[in-house]
C-alpha cells in the first residue's frame, strides 16, 4: 500500500498548486456532477458529499459547485460518463486511469498518447485492475495506538503511518460509517475517498525510468477528463522530481 499512499501525497501537492490557478475545478465539478446523479442532496448521498468536500478543501466556490450539481438536471448539457482505462509504465508499472468525459473519442487518444510518449502502453480492459483492491480510504491527522484502536472499532480494514499522518483503509461500502465515526470521536479527518489500492508495488531506483514514469503521471493527470490516477509503483522521494 504504499505505492498508493505515496502516490496520493504527490497529487494532493500537486493538486495544491493546480488549485492555485483554478486548473483543478473543472475535475472537481465533473465529479460532483457524476456523483449527483445519484441524487442531488448530500445528506444522503455520500459519493456526492465526499465530491463536495474535496471541492470545497479545494477553495471551489459554492456557485461552482451548485451549478456542478445542477447539470444533471440540464437537459441542454452534455452528459458525462465514467470511464475506467487500463495501461503500464516503464519498469512494468501497472496505472489505473480514472475519467470522467463526454466524449470518449476525445479521451481515450488523450490517454493513449500520455503513456505512449513516454514509453509506456495502454492495455485491454480487465489486464490491469485484477491487480488492485477497491477500498475506502481515510486520511486522519493523527497517529498512534488510540487512532489504530478507533479506526479499528470503528469497522476499518487497516491502518498505516506517514508523514504525521495515519491512512486508514475501509471495505468502501463502509467508508461512510467509518468516516462519520472517527468524527464522531474528535478525529481529523482531512480526506476520505474510494480508491484502488495494488496488491503488491514495484520499486522503482532507476533515475530515468523514474523520471519517464513521473512524466507519464504528470501527462495523465493534465487532462481535465482524468479525474483520478492509481498506481502501483514506490519510487524513493529523491528520486521524485528528477
Amino acid at each position: 500500500m504504499s505505492g498508493h499512499s505515496k502516490w496520493s501525497t504527490i497529487k494532493r501537492q500537486k493538486g495544491a498548486k493546480d488549485a492555485a490557478r483554478g486548473a483543478v475545478f473543472t475535475k472537481l465539478g465533473n465529479a460532483i456532477a457524476i456523483a449527483a446523479r445519484g441524487g442531488a442532496d448530500p445528506d444522503t448521498n455520500f459519493s456526492l458529499r465526499l465530491a463536495i468536500d474535496r471541492a470545497k478543501a479545494a477553495n471551489m466556490p459554492l456557485a461552482n459547485i451548485q451549478r456542478s450539481i445542477d447539470r444533471v438536471k440540464d437537459k441542454d448539457s452534455a452528459q458525462l460518463q465514467e470511464v475506467m482505462y487500463e495501461g503500464y509504465g516503464l519498469g512494468g508499472v501497472a496505472v489505473l486511469v480514472e475519467c470522467a468525459t463526454d466524449n470518449t473519442n476525445r479521451t481515450y487518444p488523450e490517454v493513449k498518447l500520455a503513456f505512449s510518449k513516454h514509453g509506456g502502453s495502454i492495455a485491454e480492459k480487465g489486464a490491469v485492475a485484477f491487480q488492485f483492491d477497491h477500498k475506502g480510504m481515510i486520511r486522519v491527522k493523527a497517529v498512534g495506538d488510540d487512532v489504530l484502536l478507533q479506526a479499528l472499532e470503528a469497522g476499518a480494514e487497516d491502518v498505516q503511518e506517514e508523514s504525521g499522518e495515519s491512512i486508514i483503509y475501509t471495505d468502501p461500502k463502509e467508508l461512510a460509517k467509518v468516516r462519520d465515526a472517527l468524527n464522531a470521536v474528535g478525529l481529523e479527518v482531512a480526506e476520505a475517498e474510494l480508491t484502488y489500492v495494488p496488491n503488491n508495488t514495484v520499486e522503482v531506483t532507476d533515475v530515468s525510468t523514474a523520471g519517464k514514469i513521473m512524466r507519464m503521471m504528470d501527462a495523465l493527470e493534465a487532462s481535465d477528463d482524468v479525474a483520478n490516477t492509481h498506481v502501483n509503483f514506490d519510487i524513493p522521494e529523491e528520486l521524485l522530481n528528477v
